[in-house]
């Protein structure tokens, strides 16, 4: 096929352009003894999720969606072409057993961090049930663990109605000694989004709350730096968690539970950005995106965009 001039092979007769590169391109296969400024691996996991979902179609559609950006930042007049994104590439998941999925989660996700290819790690899920079974493994890796959550919900559900689900990850972190509870601060909870029980628990278990309201009230970095602030003396390893529902559903309609009062992408992209300049914030998830569901990709945009922005 390589003697024709104009033909090439299914899926590459695609247009380029000699002076662009897309952030698509600064994907590379991991190799052992390869390095890189960000590493990736998918957690294509969906079957804990309480509603419908197809969120394990995340990691593929966030990969894809890379084509969409270039690698010029104009507002920091910054060209990130000579970055890489170190890729894993996706866990298998058992096509039964929640139990075994998250085991090979937990499994999977040490073993990408004692490899130690990439100062920041991103895990593409996948639901939200997850990160009980990364953190858990970041926890034996790199000692005690504070999480920075930007979600909608608590996600502190008890077990005994429904299991390991995906709104029970941070509740099952703190009862299997995991996590503490003081440990975690929670930003972008939304009314009407949580049970008054899973609020009681989360002060009860001295959780750090920050509401919409003050999302609203007070500039994003400003929370995210008093949640550093907070962390840093206390914890070894500092992980982030973002459920793209803490997006309003005008911006996220890929989420499976989607609502209004919402944040916008830009306030969540300053929340990350300015997270992962901490030394300390080494891992992030990535969660609860249904490509089924999304329109033109707007979600799997967003949660692209956010990779893209840590190479800065």
């Amino acid at each position: 096929m390589s003697t024709f001039q104009h033909i090439k092979p299914a899926g590459k007769a695609q247009f380029k352009d000699r002076y662009t590169t897309k952030a698509a391109e600064l994907l590379q296969p991991y190799s052992e003894g390869v390095k890189g400024e960000v590493a990736i691996i998918g957690a294509p996991l969906s079957k804990p999720s309480i509603s419908h979902s197809g969120a394990s179609f995340a990691p593929d559609a966030i990969r894809r969606c890379l084509n969409s950006f270039t690698t010029y930042n104009i507002e920091e007049e910054t060209d990130i072409s000579n970055k890489s994104i170190i890729d894993f590439g996706d866990i298998t998941m058992h096509p039964t057993s929640i139990e075994e999925c998250h085991q090979r989660i937990y499994q999977s996700t040490k073993e990408v961090i004692e490899a130690g290819i990439a100062p920041l790690t991103v895990i593409l899920g996948g639901d939200h049930s997850i990160t009980t079974s990364t953190v858990k493994a970041i926890k034996e890796t790199k000692g005690t663990v504070g999480i920075i959550q930007l979600d909608a919900h608590h996600d502190l559900r008890n077990t005994e109605d429904g299991g390991p689900t995906n709104g029970t990850p941070f509740r099952r972190l703190i009862e299997e000694g995991n996590v503490k509870g003081e440990h975690l601060i929670q930003i972008g909870i939304r009314n009407y989004a949580n049970a008054k029980a899973y609020h009681d628990y989360a002060f009860e278990q001295g959780v750090t709350v920050y509401t919409m309201k003050d999302v609203r009230q007070r500039p994003i970095t400003e929370l995210i730096q008093s949640a550093l602030a907070h962390l840093d003396p206390k914890v070894d390893t500092i992980y982030l968690s973002v459920d793209m529902d803490v997006l309003d559903q005008a911006y996220a309609p890929g989420c499976p539970a989607i609502g209004p009062g919402g944040m916008d992408p830009d306030t969540l992209s300053e929340a990350v950005q300015e997270a992962i300049r901490h030394p300390k914030v080494q891992t992030m998830d990535i969660v609860e995106i249904d490509p089924t569901l999304d329109i033109r990709d707007m979600t799997s945009r967003i949660a692209s965009l956010l990779i893209v922005n840590t190479l800065i």
